[in-house]
């Protein structure tokens, strides 16, 4: 009975999420910081699942893990959603107004259709880009360090290379007229999705729901050592589209990472893309005192 009560937990926040945005009060609905307190308030709640049933041992979090998983919320709740707003919503939106794009239609559909449509307009682009993320050099030395996890927690969704990450955060939703209520519910049911598909916890969901939305099971595989093993299951929080576009993989993993499984600093993290260049200047450096060196003896 535990067992099958547990399963549901991910369902049972899905569908919970849902009813608060369609029903819930009109107040906190329209607040622009409604969507940051729902996603940080179930966000926590995962975390903290991971204490009461967890997955591997080996992914217990520790104090560093914790302290660098919570430096990467904040970046994303501040410099990353700033980057986002200014550099490409914004923009989008004065291109709406300013060639007259409008959809009036989208305003009437009901409220399950819209949350839907956004959320597949978001994870259709999200797919498409993390496919090309590992299958392109420049990209790949972006979303590597989010690779180089050596454990899956809650928050490691976050974790990675600032430019990886405002690059996830795009989409072409502000292009549609749409409530902000469907809009937000969509952000947050990806959210706790995403979370769930990243947790260190143990809750694994019914065949229906696994069948549409991410696991950890799904994710951990994705996060597997080898490199050509990472190359399935893109879906951030609908494995759905996995399974259509052929690149769905069955297993789990528990170990977790690249490059002998060496974690990353942060500021390893910051620099990972530059990283052949600073190897270049540095043999040219080592090259220059080499000669210097030899001429001098």
């Amino acid at each position: 009975m535990n067992k099958v009560l547990s399963s549901y937990v991910q369902p049972v926040m899905v569908a919970g999420i849902l009813l608060f945005w369609a029903f819930g009060p009109a107040g906190w609905i329209a607040s622009p910081w409604s969507i940051v307190a729902a996603t940080l308030l179930t966000t926590a709640l995962i975390q903290g699942l991971e204490w009461v049933n967890e997955r591997h041992s080996s992914w217990r979090l520790t104090k560093r893990e914790f302290l660098t998983d919570v430096f990467y919320v904040i970046l994303s709740y501040t410099v990353i959603a700033w980057a986002t707003a200014t550099l490409a919503e914004e923009p989008l939106k004065a291109a709406k107004d300013a060639l007259g794009i409008g959809t009036p239609w989208a305003m009437q559909l009901p409220f399950l259709v819209q949350v839907a449509l956004v959320v597949l307009l978001i994870e259709f682009g999200q797919y498409w880009l993390h496919r090309l993320m590992h299958n392109q050099s420049f990209f790949w030395s972006t979303h590597a360090p989010h690779h180089h996890l050596t454990q899956l927690n809650a928050m490691k969704g976050a974790v990675g290379n600032p430019i990886e990450l405002f690059l996830i955060s795009l989409s072409v939703v502000a292009l549609l007229d749409l409530p902000q209520a469907a809009i937000f519910c969509a952000i947050n049911i990806l959210a706790v999705v995403a979370t769930f598909a990243h947790a260190n916890t143990r809750f694994d969901p019914p065949r229906w729901y696994a069948f549409v939305f991410t696991t950890i099971r799904n994710h951990s595989l994705h996060h597997s050592t080898g490199y050509e093993e990472t190359r399935c299951n893109y879906g951030n929080s609908l494995i759905l589209l996995d399974r259509i576009f052929g690149t769905y993989r069955e297993g789990e993993a528990e170990m977790v990472g690249q490059d002998d499984r060496r974690r990353l600093t942060i500021p390893e993290q910051f620099l990972f893309p530059a990283r052949p260049l600073i190897d270049r200047l540095h043999a040219r450096r080592t090259d220059r005192a080499v000669k210097g060196s030899a001429r001098s003896a």
